[in-house]
Formats: C-alpha cells, structure tokens, sequence
C-alpha cells in the first residue's frame, strides 16, 4: 500500500507543489469567503506537505500511520472498483474517516512531525468547517513546535488569516520572517509575492517594487507577478 501511495501521491506532487507554492490570494473584503478561499490552498498545502515528509523519511509506524492517513485524504469519493483501493460513498463519509485518522495521528504521535502534520490538517479542515479559532491555534502549535518547513507552512497559513481577519501588520511580520527564513516548502520567493499581496491593500507602490523584483526573476511565478501588478491601481 505505501508504494501504491507514494507512487500515486508524488504523480500529483509536481502541480500541487507549484500551485501551493505560488498562488496566494487575498479577500479581505468579506471575512467568510477569505476563509472559504483560503482553506482550498491550505488543504493542498497539507497534501503537499504530508506527501513531501513520507517521501523524505525513514520508515517506522509512525510513517505507516501517516501513509495512510494521506491515502485516505486521496482517496476517491466513488463506487467501488474491484483493486482501486479505500473510496467512499459520500464526500461526508471521506470527510469523517479522514478526519478521525488525523485526529489519532495527532493524539497519538503529539510533538513528532507526523503529528504536526496531522496538526496542519486539523487546522485546514477545522478553518473550512468555520472554526476560525480552532484553526488558529492548530497553526500557532505546528508554527511554534514543527520543524522548519512544516513551521513555514503553518505560519503562511497564520499570515492568511491575519489578512482575511484585518491584521495586516502581524501578517507583514509574518511575510517578512518568512522572507528571511526560506524553507524547501515556502520559498523566498513565495515568501516575497505573499508580503507583496499583503502590501497591496494598502501600499501599492511598494507591492509593485516587490512584484516587480519577481517578475524579474524569470522563474515560474514571474507571470503570476506580471498578472498581479497589472490588478494594482495605476499612478
């Protein structure tokens, strides 16, 4: 089953990764669908971190556990094909099992990396769920304990938050640390764009410098960039 995971879960990695990476948006008009918005990056984030840490890790049961953890998380909402695979009939009954197996990973393996994966994934489901609180603090944990890379990715999520919640200097702070601390699952560059966005609402001149320096960068997300400056308003 691990290889069936590994093999299927890294085919999907590449788009995950680059959209994960790259793409950060901002509703801060309207808290609700900020929240509803962000929660679909932040789950691939989850994804994309949970697959990134089986693939680099040695095996023991805590890698099992979390194995199968994301296979559920992966799995389809379908009926049954004789060799697929775990599937489920209802998106409900996916949501429930996946959420049950997170939630005992975490309990279980509390303070190890597989349980602040599980961590990450609690707050992603708990913020699409509306629990903007419980979400909060799932981040803040993995954010403040976490290794390095799991950390990047719970503070990204914190800074869209603080964004969708009206706190934009805590956001900045956020968008800056990041910056000076790149990770192999938050980049500088990601890094950079994010602080750019957030500087937007308010400083768009300065957005655009930034921006601009990206676009310069001739890397993936140059034309993210470009696209991202035209939406600033003009002098």
């Amino acid at each position: 089953m691990a290889s069936n995971l590994t093999r299927k879960a890294l085919l999907k990695q590449d788009k995950f990764t680059v959209e994960a990476e790259h793409t950060v948006n901002f509703l801060s008009e309207h808290r609700q669908e900020a929240t509803r918005y962000g929660v679909i990056a932040l789950v691939v984030f989850a994804i994309v971190a949970a697959v990134y840490y089986y693939r680099t890790s040695q095996h023991s049961v805590r890698q099992q556990v979390l194995g199968e953890a994301i296979t559920l998380s992966v799995a389809p909402v379908a009926t049954p094909q004789p060799g697929s695979g775990p599937n489920f009939p209802t998106q409900a009954a996916k949501d429930d099992a996946v959420t049950k197996a997170f939630t005992k990973l975490s309990a279980d393996y509390s303070g190890s990396e597989e349980g602040y994966v599980a961590e990450y994934y609690l707050g992603a489901k708990a913020l699409d769920a509306g629990k903007v609180d419980d979400a909060r603090k799932r981040y803040q944990d993995v954010a403040d304990h976490a290794e390095a890379n799991y950390a990047s990715l719970a503070k990204l999520a914190l800074a869209q938050l603080d964004v969708a919640e009206n706190r934009i200097p805590e956001a900045e702070n956020l968008a800056k640390d990041l910056s000076d601390h790149p990770t192999d699952l938050v980049s500088k560059t990601q890094a950079n764009f994010l602080h750019a966005k957030i500087l937007a609402l308010s400083k768009p001149e300065e957005a655009r410098k930034i921006l601009l320096q990206i676009a310069g960068e001739k890397s993936d997300v140059s034309q993210i960039a470009l696209t991202a400056m035209n939406d600033l308003p003009q002098k």
